[in-house]
């Protein structure tokens, strides 16, 4: 089996440590919060008036479309959210380039597994040698801290 190339050759890049990957989440949690609030309120004038998200199916595909729509065009179209640039982290796809939108899409959908399962699919990172969580690896993909950042 043939290994895949690595970034960590490159001395001006490190793999994204675990509690930076949690700060990451934790800042964009922030951000999510305030567009899922957003949301809500453009969706409130259309359908049911009693929208629960998980209840009513429309309702939470909207908002997760939402969701998918700001991290997947900051992951294409620069890297990094608004998290990720707080904290000085970068996605890449394995070679190191920009990655592409079946990949976020692919990296949301496992994301939202690894979520669901307790966060397990996101703790898998402490075991992996290159800190990627489960929708990393689904996505092929990787969280760098370039070390010209520091």
């Amino acid at each position: 089996m043939q290994s895949d190339p690595s970034l960590i050759s490159n001395p001006d890049m490190q793999y994204c440590p675990f509690p930076r990957r949690l700060l990451v989440i934790f800042y964009d949690t922030f951000i999510m919060l305030g567009l899922l609030l957003l949301a809500a309120i453009v969706a409130l004038p259309f359908g049911n008036p009693d929208k629960v998200a998980f209840h009513d199916f429309w309702f939470t595909m909207w908002l997760f479309m939402v969701c998918f729509a700001y991290l997947g065009s900051c992951w294409r179209y620069g890297g990094m959210t608004i998290g990720m640039r707080a904290w000085q982290v970068k996605l890449v796809s394995k070679d190191g380039q920009i990655i592409t939108w079946p990949m976020c899409l692919l990296r949301f959908l496992v994301g939202i597994v690894s979520l669901a399962v307790l966060g397990l699919g996101i703790i898998w990172a402490l075991v992996d040698q290159k800190n990627r969580a489960w929708h990393d690896l689904a996505a092929r993909t990787l969280m760098i801290k370039p070390r010209q950042l520091e």
